[in-house]
C-alpha cells in the first residue's frame, strides 16, 4: 500500500512501541512486589477471577497504580491474555530476582569481615522442614548487623544435612566459611550436639566458629528449672498465667482493666500518692493490682458462668496471703537479679587478660608481629582512652566500636578495634531467626 516505507521499518515500528508498553506493565508489577515484600503483606487473594470484589493486594494494587496513570491502564487493556506478567510464577520469578539483588548486597557489605551464622529450624504451613538463616557481622562503622539471609528447605534436620544446605548457600554468594566466627542456635540436640551436632561439624572445619547457645534459651529453662523446685513459686506462676489470660481473655475485659488502672493512677495522683514522669509508672501486676481485682469482680457478677467460676478461683487465690508474698517476694529477687545482670555486663579492662583472649580464641586472625603491637596498642589505649573522660559515657561494647569508628581512633588502634570486632560477632540470642519464621505465617 505505501511503497516507500519499508516492511522492516514497520515492524522495528511496531516492535519499540511493544517493547515500551511492557517495559512499563513490567515495572508496575516490579513496584508492587517491592512494596509487599517490604511491608510482608500477603500477595494472592482467595478468589482472583475478574468479577471477584477483592482479588488480593496484587492484583488490587495494580489496578490501583493504572488508575493514576493512563499509559499503565492502556498497557493492561492492550496486554493478551498470555503476557499479563499476573502468574503466580511471574510474581516467584520478580522475588527471586529481588531475593538474590539483597543477597548479592550483603555478601559486598560483608566483603572478607568475619561474620557469625544464627540458624533456627521450624516446619512451615505446608509441612516442610525448612531453616532460617541470619548472618551477624560489624560493619565499617562499627554497627553490629544482623542480615536475614533466607529459608533453605531441607528434607530433614539431621545435622550433616543442615550442614551441607548451609554450605551451599553461603558457597553461592562467596560467602568464605573460614570466616565464620561464631554459631547461634537453640538448645536442639542436632544443633548444639558436641561430637555430632551442626556446630561440632562445622568447628572442625573452622575452629574459631565458637558456638553460642542462646542465651534466651538458657535463662529459660534457669528460671524454670529454679521455680519448678520450689511448689509455691511454681503454683504461683501458673496462677499468674491463669489470671492473665482471663483478664485479657476479650477486648471488653481488657479495655475495663485499662479503664480501672487508669481511675487508679488519677485517684493516686489526686492524693499525692504517686510520683509522675517519664518512665514512670510502668504497667505490672503489682500496680494492676486493684484494677485486675475490679475486673474480676465485674465478671463475677455479670459473666458467662464457666467464667464466673473461673474469676471467683482466681480471685480467691489472688487476694490470698500466699500469693500476695510471693508477689512482692518475686519483685525483690528480680531486682536483685537485674542489678546482678547489669554489673555482670559493666566492662573491665585488663591487658594481660584480652592478649589472653586472642591468644587463645583468635590466635589464627593475628599473626605474631600483631600479637606484639596488640599488647602495645593495649597500653597507649588503657592510658589515652580507658582513662579520658569520654570513655565512662560508653555504657556497652557496641558503642565503644562505634565511638572508635567515629573518632577515626578505629585506625589508630586498628588491632584493638579488630578484637572488639570479634566479640561482637558473637550472637547471644536467635531471636532474629525466630522473628522470620513469625513474619512468614504472619505472626
Amino acid at each position: 500500500m505505501n511503497q516507500p516505507q519499508l516492511i522492516s521499518r514497520r515492524f522495528d515500528n511496531f516492535n519499540d512501541e511493544k517493547i515500551t508498553t511492557n517495559r512499563l506493565w513490567l515495572k508496575a508489577h516490579i513496584h508492587v512486589v517491592l512494596l509487599l515484600a517490604l511491608q510482608g503483606i500477603p500477595f494472592r487473594g482467595h478468589d482472583e477471577k475478574s468479577s471477584s470484589s477483592n482479588r488480593g493486594n496484587f492484583l488490587e494494587f495494580l489496578d490501583v497504580l493504572s488508575m493514576y496513570n493512563d499509559e499503565l491502564s492502556k498497557a493492561i487493556t492492550k496486554a493478551q491474555k498470555n503476557a499479563k506478567y499476573t502468574s503466580h510464577d511471574i510474581q516467584k520469578q520478580i522475588l527471586h530476582v529481588l531475593s538474590v539483588r539483597v543477597k548479592n548486597a550483603i555478601h559486598e557489605e560483608i566483603g572478607v569481615v568475619k561474620y557469625c551464622i544464627i540458624v533456627d529450624e521450624a516446619r512451615d504451613e505446608s509441612k516442610r522442614e525448612q531453616v532460617s538463616i541470619v548472618l551477624r557481622f560489624v560493619d565499617t562503622n562499627g554497627f553490629i548487623q544482623k542480615c536475614f539471609f533466607g529459608f533453605i528447605h531441607v528434607y530433614d534436620t539431621v545435622a550433616l544435612t543442615l550442614k551441607d544446605a548451609l554450605y551451599s548457600s553461603l558457597a553461592y554468594y562467596n560467602l568464605d566459611v573460614q570466616n565464620i566466627r561464631g554459631q547461634g542456635y537453640d538448645g536442639a540436640s542436632n544443633m548444639r550436639g558436641e561430637f555430632n551436632g551442626l556446630q561440632a561439624l562445622i568447628i572442625k572445619d573452622c575452629r574459631s566458629a565458637y558456638y553460642v547457645h542462646c542465651f534466651a534459651h538458657r535463662l529459660q529453662m534457669a528460671l524454670v528449672a529454679a521455680s519448678k523446685n520450689v511448689t509455691p513459686i511454681h503454683q504461683f506462676f501458673d496462677m499468674l498465667t491463669f489470671i492473665v489470660n482471663i483478664v485479657g481473655s476479650s477486648c471488653k475485659l481488657n479495655d475495663e482493666l485499662k479503664n480501672a488502672h487508669a481511675y487508679d493512677i488519677a485517684h493516686l495522683i489526686a492524693i499525692n500518692e504517686l510520683e509522675t514522669g517519664h518512665g514512670l509508672n510502668q504497667i505490672g501486676l503489682i500496680k494492676m493490682f486493684s484494677a485486675s481485682c475490679m475486673v474480676l469482680l465485674k465478671v463475677m457478677d455479670d459473666g458467662l458462668p464457666s467464667q464466673r467460676a473461673d474469676a471467683t478461683s482466681v480471685y480467691d487465690e489472688m487476694t490470698s496471703f500466699d500469693f500476695v508474698f510471693i508477689l512482692h517476694l518475686m519483685k525483690e529477687i528480680m531486682g536483685i537479679t537485674d542489678i546482678l545482670c547489669q554489673t555482670l555486663q559493666m566492662e573491665s579492662f585488663r591487658v594481660a587478660d584480652i592478649c589472653k583472649l586472642v591468644e587463645k580464641f583468635y590466635a589464627q586472625d593475628f599473626t605474631r608481629d600483631e600479637k606484639e603491637q596488640l599488647e602495645m596498642q593495649l597500653k597507649h589505649y588503657e592510658y589515652n582512652i580507658v582513662k579520658g573522660p569520654n570513655y565512662n559515657n560508653l555504657a556497652i561494647i557496641s558503642e565503644l566500636c562505634q565511638w572508635l569508628v567515629k573518632t577515626n581512633k578505629s585506625v589508630t588502634f586498628n588491632l584493638i578495634f579488630r578484637v572488639i570486632a570479634l566479640v561482637l560477632t558473637l550472637p547471644v540470642s536467635t531471636a532474629t531467626t525466630e522473628r522470620s519464621f513469625l513474619e512468614q505465617n504472619g505472626g
